[in-house]
C-alpha cells in the first residue's frame, strides 16, 4: 500500500482538531511529538504513549502513525534519558511518528470522546456544558427509553465500553429515573458542580477524587465513574477510522487497559 506524506496528515489533523486553538495543559503538547522518515503507511490508535504501546509496534509496522490521547511529555521538559529515551528510541527504531490530541480530542464535535460515548449510549446531544479554560468541554442529552433508570444506564455504559469487570461504579446521589445525562470522559470528577449547574440529574465521567462522593450525594446528582482509560478509548478509534477513510490507510487499535 502506498504511503501518505506525514506532513499532509499532520496538517490535516492540526486543522481538523483545531490543535492550535483549543486550550490545554502545557505539558499536553498537542500535535506531532515525534516524526518519522516522512511517509505513513498505517495508523495505530492507542490511549497512551506508554512503553507497552510503543513496543507493540512490530518491525512489520514501520511507517506507522501512532495516534494517542495522552502523549509523551506529561512529565515536562526533562532530559532525554531513562524511560523517555527508551520510548523515543523505540519509536525511531520502528520509524513510527507520534501524534497526540488531548482536550482537542475530548471536545471534538465529530470524533471526540464525549460525543462518541453519547452516540454509543443512544443519547442525542442536546447541548454542551462545563467550562475548561474558556471552552465547553462536556455534552448532555436526554436519556430516553433505552435506559430509564440509573442502573439501566450503568449497564448500558458497561456494554458500550466493554467494562463488565469490575464495571462502572454508581454514586446514587440523584433520582432513580434518569432524564438529563451529561458526559465528560477521563478524570473529570471535578466537574460534578458544573453538571449540577447545567441542570443534569446524572453525570458520566471516568474517575474522581474521594470527596466527589459527597459532592454527588449532597448536590443530588447521580455520578457514574466508568474508568479514565475506558472512557477515552473511543475518541482515538473514531479519529483513526476517520483519518484512515479519508487517506485510504488501514488502522488498528492497540488496547493497554490500566484498570483506572
Amino acid at each position: 500500500m502506498p504511503g501518505v506524506p506525514l506532513g499532509e496528515l499532520v496538517s490535516y489533523l492540526d486543522e481538523y482538531l483545531r490543535i492550535r486553538d483549543v486550550p490545554d495543559e502545557r505539558n499536553a503538547v498537542n500535535g506531532l511529538q515525534v516524526e518519522n522518515s516522512g511517509t505513513v503507511s498505517r495508523i495505530v490508535a492507542a490511549v497512551d504513549a506508554s512503553q507497552a504501546t510503543i513496543d507493540g509496534l512490530s518491525s512489520a509496522m514501520a511507517g506507522s502513525l501512532l495516534l494517542v490521547h495522552h502523549g509523551l511529555l506529561w512529565d515536562g521538559n526533562v532530559p532525554l534519558t531513562g524511560r523517555r529515551f527508551r520510548r523515543v528510541a523505540a519509536l525511531l527504531e520502528h520509524d513510527a511518528a507520534l501524534y497526540a490530541a488531548h482536550i482537542p480530542l475530548d471536545l471534538h464535535p465529530e470524533v471526540g470522546n464525549n460525543v462518541v460515548l453519547a452516540e454509543r449510549l443512544g443519547i442525542e446531544v442536546g447541548g454542551w456544558f462545563g467550562d475548561y479554560r474558556g471552552s465547553a468541554l462536556g455534552v448532555w442529552g436526554h436519556a430516553g427509553a433505552r435506559h430509564p433508570t440509573r442502573e439501566a444506564l450503568v449497564a448500558e455504559v458497561n456494554r458500550a465500553l466493554g467494562t463488565f469487570t469490575p464495571g462502572a461504579r454508581l454514586i446514587p446521589g440523584g433520582p432513580e429515573r434518569v432524564s438529563r445525562v451529561g458526559i465528560i470522559t477521563g478524570g473529570a470528577g471535578s466537574m460534578i458542580g458544573a453538571a449540577r449547574d447545567a441542570g443534569l440529574d446524572t453525570y458520566i465521567t471516568g474517575e474522581g477524587a474521594h470527596h466527589t462522593y459527597f459532592d454527588a450525594v449532597e448536590w443530588g446528582i447521580n455520578v457514574i465513574y466508568a474508568g479514565h482509560y475506558a472512557t477515552e478509548t473511543l475518541g482515538v478509534q473514531a479519529l483513526a477510522s476517520h483519518l484512515g477513510e479519508r487517506f485510504g490507510l488501514d488502522w488498528e487499535f492497540h488496547d493497554h487497559p490500566t484498570g483506572l
